[in-house]
């Protein structure tokens, strides 16, 4: 390497550390997250026929005349800026249909969170959630193409489209094991929330490419963005500090040192299973991402179409508001995350009581707030301010729950919160199945009080679950011993990231 490019890999690093470029690209990795998953929230608003009169007497190419709520695709005219006459595509999906492929993305969701978990921390997150990003955004590619072919086609892509992003969330709790500090781990899995900052582009945009260039261009921006990143993951992103080529000897120092031996470098090659799973702290964990989830996928999957069904706002109108609510969930996720970084260096609160009360503020505030939702939803402007209020105080679970794995075993971080998500899932296809089955045949306000109700149970369920049984202490099954030789246990157990004093 010559004295030039000596110099400016030495800028380089003194304006972004390898923890700052792993942070950012977290960010938007998780932002793309997000942008692949609810792209199909928005669009499918005008991937619809628009109403009983047009979905009666469907006509396609070739003059084939289909009934009410088939599969096939059909052709509602409109014009164009010059007055021509084009065809824009549309599908004659009743509720039950429209909420089935907005919820089949679940099925494949559930089936890696655990062994994407698990995955990651034997062979390195970097791997698993870098390659579960790029075969989303390709499935995002095609998922046009998908739709046109046949409805079945469309849930098949969503369900294996499920299957890759299910495991980049626990993905990425190996990697902040080995590559952040304990004392600034809220803040990095602050990133995570980066998923509501995508929504919130994301929806706008949508909303906007949609009046533009029709619902298709919106999976194809997405799917070629998320292309990109991938790029950019593998090429600045290594597995540890030992293996990163550009890190500084200081940076490097200083993470192994910070971490010491709560992280094992030969990671373990088993599960204490009946140790973890008899854990209350894990099951508070589970439990209490299980219920907070629920709620939060019924609120990011059914947003737009409440807002276009009882709220009745128009296709650009519905992508800026829905959006309102992740912004500001993100927004709270970053500055609670630094106050609990401050309250657990500063010694003014433990872990554990610092992930209980942040849990409890993030819950219990939507909670009361879907109450008030029940009473002033029918009102477009309280219901704007009440989602985006919910969502905002919701954004302080990464400050809370969301990043406690870490905490309390942080060689199985990624194991835990598989399989906490794993559970939580079944709660996303839940909330799909139930807002389909309460509004089919009956699409009031009334009926969406009942969907309110439920979501304000389930949020103040899940913070008194963990504030009976969280706990931020380290667990002592994190450091298992190996199912080996003795002579191999003695050299390989628990082999700490730098060697004790």
């Amino acid at each position: 390497m010559s004295n030039t490019e000596k110099g400016g890999l030495h800028r380089v690093r003194n304006f972004l550390s390898c923890r700052q470029v792993l942070s950012l690209l977290t960010m938007l990795g998780f932002m793309l997250n997000y942008a692949l998953r609810v792209n199909l929230t928005i669009a499918i608003v005008d991937m619809v026929v628009k109403n009983e009169t047009d979905t009666k007497n469907v006509t396609l190419t070739g003059n084939l005349t289909l009934p009410l709520a088939t599969n096939s695709s059909s052709n509602s005219s409109s014009l164009s800026g010059d007055g021509v006459e084009v065809a824009e595509e549309r599908f004659p999906w009743d509720s039950y249909q429209r909420n089935f492929v907005l919820g089949c993305f679940f099925w494949g969701y559930i089936l890696t969170e655990l062994p994407g978990g698990r995955l990651a921390e034997l062979i390195g997150g970097r791997r698993v959630f870098g390659h579960s990003m790029l075969w989303a955004s390709l499935l995002t590619l095609i998922t046009p193409l998908a739709a046109h072919i046949n409805y079945v086609v469309l849930i098949v892509v969503r369900v294996v489209l499920g299957f890759m992003l299910g495991a980049s969330w626990p993905a990425i709790h190996p990697v902040a094991a080995v590559w952040i500090p304990p004392m600034e781990r809220s803040k990095f899995m602050s990133n995570m929330m980066a998923s509501s900052l995508g929504a919130a582009i994301t929806m706008p945009i949508c909303g906007y490419l949609i009046s533009v260039a029709g619902w298709a261009s919106v999976f194809y921006l997405t799917g070629a963005v998320g292309l990109l990143w991938s790029l950019a993951w593998f090429t600045f992103v290594y597995e540890t500090p030992a293996t990163h080529p550009r890190i500084s000897a200081e940076e490097r120092r200083e993470i192994e040192e910070a971490i010491g031996t709560s992280t094992s470098k030969k990671r373990p090659s088993h599960v204490p299973w009946g140790q973890l799973l008899c854990s209350p702290a894990v099951w508070a964990i589970i439990i209490c991402h299980g219920l907070a989830v629920f709620g939060f996928f019924t609120v990011v999957n059914q947003l737009p179409t409440f807002m276009s069904e009882i709220l009745h706002f128009d296709i650009k109108q519905n992508g800026v508001f829905s959006s309102l609510p992740y912004l500001g969930k993100y927004v709270m996720a970053v500055a609670s995350s630094y106050l609990a970084d401050y309250l657990r260096k500063k010694g003014t609160l433990s872990t554990t009581a610092t992930r209980k009360l942040f849990t409890t503020f993030a819950l219990v505030t939507p909670g009361l707030l879907m109450v008030l939702q029940v009473f002033l939803g029918y009102d477009s402007t309280w219901s704007v301010t009440i989602f985006s209020l919910a969502l905002f105080a919701h954004g302080a679970v990464t400050a809370g729950y969301l990043g406690n794995g870490l905490d309390i075993a942080p060689n199985f971080g990624g194991t835990i919160f598989g399989l906490a998500n794993t559970l939580s899932s079944f709660g996303g296809f839940l909330s799909t199945w139930m807002v389909g089955a309460l509004t089919y045949d009956d699409k009031s306000f009334h009926q969406w009080q009942i969907v309110f109700w439920i979501l304000a149970a389930t949020y103040i369920g899940g913070a008194v679950v963990f504030a009976i049984l969280g706990s931020g202490e380290l667990q002592p099954w994190n450091n298992p011993p190996e199912r080996k030789k003795i002579s191999d246990v003695t050299q390989e157990e628990g082999v700490p990231l730098k060697n004790g004093k």
